[in-house]
């Protein structure tokens, strides 16, 4: 049962300035990550890095959660097993997936192909779950495909094997996150949000540290000098406090609204991708920018609207 809480202008502009910022700094990841490579750091070694940073934060706010709830309130071991395996696929591997693609692709295109998730979060929940399938979102979907294929086939550069390779990581890595998404919403529901986030992050960065010790040795984890700033502004600034900015953002205004203030980020990474890294901006990245957006935020628009929910079928969060 939901209750109905009226609440002044100023909180809900709150929520929407929040969640801007949040989607604006997750947005610079993948440029920080670029510019990071250039100290021939490997993506098993970056993710290590970012987690040994960003982990302990996490932990720290889980172990604070865990003490507020009563007893009978506290998720039971399944729950927690259950919210760490989503955890490691969602911050683990799809973070690995992506920060590999980013070695050969263009900073700029991998935004642009995880921002494709949510229509794969539909197609999963329509072949695993048996949700709905909307027309809205097949539009939206083919929008943003066709989006996609513009950049690529308008650009002779972007056909080679190196980018392909690193666009097929990406997208994979879409594949999985849309997973993390379906899969984590009934976890959120029974553990909150913050404590999820800690369990998820916290056993992602110790399998992020065991892949890493695995195959690599210990020194490695020091990186050149000239590179901890950007580790350090990739965990704080693209991994800790957008996570929380984002969470405070979609409290006041629903997943539906973040993800609609989320069309941002393409943007922002475009822009910085252009000025920092410079990469290319042409009529194709031009036209395949808004064909993605478009799809995205027509998609986002109708889905945030009121509508009637048949018994068994998920309402908006």
């Amino acid at each position: 049962m939901r209750t109905n809480v009226t609440h002044p202008p100023a909180w809900r502009i709150t929520g929407f300035a929040l969640s801007a910022a949040g989607a604006m700094l997750f947005a610079i990841k993948g440029v920080l990550i670029k510019l990071i490579y250039r100290y021939g750091i490997d993506t098993t070694s970056l993710l290590a890095m970012r987690m040994v940073v960003a982990v302990p934060v996490f932990a720290l706010v889980g172990v604070q959660q865990w003490r507020r709830l009563e007893r009978d309130a506290r998720p039971d071991a399944r729950t927690v097993g259950l919210a760490m395996l989503v955890g490691v696929l969602g911050y683990y591997i799809s973070s690995w997936l992506d920060f590999q693609g980013l070695q050969t692709l263009d900073a700029q295109i991998e935004r642009l192909i995880l921002f494709t998730y949510p229509f794969l979060v539909i197609l999963f929940g329509r072949l695993l779950l048996g949700h709905p399938l909307r027309p809205h979102a097949l539009l939206g979907a083919g929008l943003s495909y066709v989006g996609l294929f513009v950049m690529f086939a308008g650009e002779p550069t972007r056909l080679g094997t190196a980018a392909l390779i690193g666009g097929a990581f990406v997208a994979i890595a879409a594949v999985t996150f849309a997973l993390y998404q379906l899969f984590a919403r009934e976890l959120i529901l029974r553990c909150g949000a913050p404590l999820f986030t800690a369990i998820a992050m916290s056993a992602a960065g110790g399998m992020a540290l065991l892949g890493f010790f695995l195959t690599h040795p210990a020194a490695a984890l020091m990186p050149p000098r000239g590179a901890w700033t950007l580790i350090l502004a990739l965990a704080v600034f693209s991994t800790i406090v957008p996570a929380f900015l984002m969470s405070a953002g979609t409290a006041r205004i629903g997943a539906q609204g973040t993800a609609i203030v989320s069309t941002i980020s393409p943007v922002v990474t475009i822009v910085v991708a252009v000025m920092v890294l410079g990469e290319p901006f042409g009529w194709p990245e031009a036209v395949g920018t808004l064909c993605v957006l478009g799809g995205v935020g027509f998609f986002s628009v109708i889905e945030s609207r009121p509508r009637s929910y048949q018994a068994g079928e998920e309402g908006p969060a």
